[in-house]
């Protein structure tokens, strides 16, 4: 399993490649100091798993999870001193944290772990997300909420502002991009579940609408209306959402 350590303190990197070295099936590929390099060697060495410390300056952890697209997306671990966050997404479904000092037993209960998620990237890709929305629901400036979308082979992370709409067409459901269609790892209304309260609005059975991407309305009849996005793509409001959608027109 190849390995990335992200810590700004030499200290914490070296006990934990420490531990690591007395692990046979392991390898590690790279450290990186800060967020910004963590993103740079992830894209370069592309690591199984990744041990990614919480708090650094100027691009903490959280911060790298945010940034996370597409490609090979690895295995994150969380490693902090402070469990208030980590506990939380380990809570949601996170793959696992680290309490630092790190002991080995430990160490070695979160590599069983890892080694069981290898090679499942939609897995990997829905536990990255997790761990992001899991901590975001506590930090009120953050907006970096995901949700995974899958594109031929790769799994995405996409950030909910940048969908302008989930449309079912039969067992799939595709999430619209500004430029690209991704076909979502949910159901339509699991997706309608996480997005209460939110910018989304249902428009029709099959179909859910950022209202931040509506451009305009268009009435078909007394009770029915052509909605046109701002990429271009037409959807038909619903008889039985029209009403509701029509609250829009105010805004």
């Amino acid at each position: 399993m190849r390995i990335l350590i992200v810590d700004d303190e030499p200290i914490a990197r070296n006990v934990l490649r420490d531990e690591l070295a007395a692990i046979d099936d392991v390898v590690i590929v790279g450290e990186a100091e800060n967020g910004q390099q963590a993103l740079s060697q992830i894209s370069e060495l592309q690591p199984d798993l990744v041990f990614l410390d919480l708090q650094m300056p100027a691009m903490g952890g959280l911060d790298v999870i945010a940034s996370l697209k597409g490609g090979h997306l690895p295995i994150v671990v969380i490693v902090t001193a402070y469990d208030q966050y980590a506990i939380k997404a380990f809570e949601a479904g996170a793959i696992d944290y680290l309490l630092k000092p790190v002991s080995a037993g430990r160490l070695q209960k979160t590599l069983e772990r890892a080694r069981a998620l290898r090679g499942k990237p939609r897995a990997i890709a829905e536990n990255i997300a997790e761990i992001a929305n899991a901590v975001d629901k506590d930090l009120s400036h953050r907006t970096g909420r995901k949700i995974v979308g899958r594109h031929g082979e790769e799994y995405i992370l996409l950030d909910f502002e940048e969908v302008l709409a989930f449309q079912a067409d039969g067992e799939v459901v595709w999430i619209i991009t500004a430029k690209d269609r991704f076909a979502a790892t949910q159901p339509l209304h699991v997706i309608e579940a996480r997005l209460q309260n939110t910018q989304f609005q249902r428009v029709h059975r099959n179909a859910l609408v950022n209202v931040n991407h509506v451009r305009k309305f268009n009435p078909i009849s007394s009770q029915r209306w052509l909605l046109t996005l701002t990429n271009g793509e037409e959807l038909v409001v619903s008889k039985r959402q029209a009403h509701s959608v029509r609250g829009l027109l105010h805004w």
